[in-house]
């Protein structure tokens, strides 16, 4: 069984007059809520052996801050493929991933969230409709996959596990 943690960075700062988008920061709010997930996914044991992380400043800063709940840190490789990618660019480069059982993509809306929803065929009613709703900032879905390769990644093939938000997690915690 194989499973994929798709992460949408944290909230960002506006951009500046001519700053470019992938120069932007986390804002406080996100550099609160990337520590949240990342303390969240250690206690559930969702490390991932192998995490792709887009190489825009939020995605690698969210990454940074998530990283820093797990005991060991994963192998990383920032990819330029994951800024802006659409669902079928990153399908194409999780099927070409080896040597992981669970994968970790931090990136960027909306191509990890029309991912996401064309990827899950079953699992929680309500946690798909919530995924299908939005995506939003530091959002974590984990997709359970029957199979052991990933090459085998197709549409409509995994089972939602678990959809969380530091927002859920309060409201859990409440």
């Amino acid at each position: 069984m194989l499973r994929l943690l798709l992460l949408r960075h944290a909230k960002t700062e506006r951009a500046a007059a001519g700053e470019p988008d992938r120069d932007r920061t986390l804002a406080a709010r996100g550099r609160a809520d990337a520590p949240i997930i990342g303390v969240y996914m250690a206690r559930h044991r969702l490390v991932p052996d192998f995490a792709l992380v887009s190489p825009a400043t939020r995605a690698e800063e969210t990454w940074a801050l998530v990283a820093t709940a797990f005991k060991k840190t994963p192998r990383v490789v920032k990819d330029e493929r994951i800024y802006n990618a659409s669902a079928r660019t990153l399908l194409q480069l999780i099927t070409t991933t080896r040597d992981a059982r669970m994968l970790l993509v931090v990136g960027h809306n909306p191509g990890i969230h029309h991912l996401a929803v064309e990827l899950i065929a079953s699992g929680d009613v309500e946690a798909r409709e919530r995924v299908q709703e939005k995506l939003p900032t530091c959002g974590l879905v984990v997709i359970e996959f029957a199979f052991d390769n990933w090459s085998q990644l197709h549409r409509s093939s995994g089972r939602l596990e678990r959809f969380v938000s530091p927002r859920l997690i309060a409201e859990a915690t409440d």
